[in-house]
């Protein structure tokens, strides 16, 4: 399968890496499963967070409210676990490993057309949060998606929002999505290495892994979405992306313990809107920074400007979803979404209020 030869281009280095990448989020989890660093007396109700990549600054609030003590001042033990990629937390979720999932709202929508009932309950932000790079090697050939004919592209994970946004963009510019390859190659170490070995020729990536590459001169920004007005140019409108979502099942029979997730999660979207880049940095675990802290907090400041200030899904952004998924996913093509059943904005109205 075509699948097999990618993960083979990524060579031993890259998947090494890789492992070291996760056991570095995982560790990080561990050791903070309540707030505060983890000193929490761990009576508090107890849940289970996937987050597609922990260490990733697109979903920053997940381990921010854990350092800030907002789960325990709302009587929560909230346990968090990593994988690299967003589609992974998704797995974890529906097949009922975890309570909740942080990652991209379009996974509510590709599994309403698969039978499953997922609603986002807290919207962290109204742009995507990534950026296209180009290696340094192949620059000169890649200047726009309409050059993606032919070209090795890295995603987190086939199936992921990466993949799904990274299909779009080729086929908003005329490229169709067999005639490009797909290859997953996580982030962070994984991805540079990657890049660096010519086993892509560029990819969609998030901070701090865009910070690195830039810093490294590995490679260069394609296109940037880590704002609402970047979201709009090259998506045609706000695009929520990082969130919190949960089975609508489990958001129904326990919504008292879902409004206190939205009021830790509100408390924490408000108070990065009035705190610098790197008041943040200092909150966050060390090890998150890889040894560079001005590295780091550059890497929150260019991302801040796509969350939101109170968890409430931007007007007009699930359409967005909606067309761009449509473009490229047959499944979606084909299908009626409701998309009022994606989302609720139950908890954190009252959060704000």
């Amino acid at each position: 399968m075509r699948t097999t030869a990618r993960y083979t281009a990524l060579a031993a280095a890259g998947l090494l890496a890789l492992s070291s990448l996760t056991a570095c989020a995982n560790d990080a989890a561990s050791t903070a499963s309540t707030g505060s660093g983890g000193k929490g007396d761990g009576k508090g109700t107890k849940v289970k967070i996937m987050v597609g990549g922990l260490d990733k600054v697109i979903y920053l609030p997940a381990m921010l409210t854990q350092r800030l003590g907002y789960f325990d001042a709302e009587g929560l033990d909230v346990e968090m676990l990593s994988e690299p990629a967003g589609v992974q937390a998704e797995t974890a979720l529906v097949s009922g490993q975890v309570q909740g999932a942080v990652g991209f709202y379009d996974h509510t929508l590709d599994l309403q057309v698969k039978g499953k009932e997922v609603e986002s309950v807290v919207q962290f932000s109204h742009a995507p949060g990534e950026v296209e790079i180009v290696s340094t090697e192949a620059e000169g050939d890649i200047t726009s998606p309409e050059d993606f004919k032919g070209k090795k592209l890295g995603v987190t994970g086939l199936g992921s929002s990466t993949d799904f946004l990274t299909k779009y963009l080729a086929v908003k510019n005329g490229v169709k999505v067999s005639e490009f390859t797909p290859v997953a190659v996580g982030a962070g170490p994984t991805f540079i290495a990657a890049l660096q070995q010519g086993a892509i020729d560029g990819g969609m990536t998030t901070d701090p892994t865009v910070a690195t590459i830039l810093d490294k001169k590995a490679g260069k920004v394609l296109l940037d979405m880590r704002t609402p007005q970047g979201s709009e140019d090259a998506l045609g409108g706000p695009y929520p992306s990082s969130s919190l979502y949960m089975q609508t099942d489990w958001v129904n029979s326990h919504k008292d313990t879902v409004q206190k997730l939205a009021n830790a999660f509100v408390k924490t979207l408000k108070w990065m809107s009035t705190h610098s880049a790197a008041e943040i940095a200092e909150k966050m675990p060390t090890d998150y920074s890889q040894g560079n802290r001005l590295l780091y907090s550059v890497a929150i400041k260019n991302t801040l400007p796509m969350f939101t200030k109170d968890g409430v899904m931007p007007k007009n952004g699930p359409e967005t979803v909606e067309k761009v998924l449509k473009a490229f996913n047959p499944n979606i093509q084909n299908a009626d979404v409701d998309l009022s059943k994606t989302y609720t904005t139950e908890f954190v109205e009252k959060a704000v209020g």
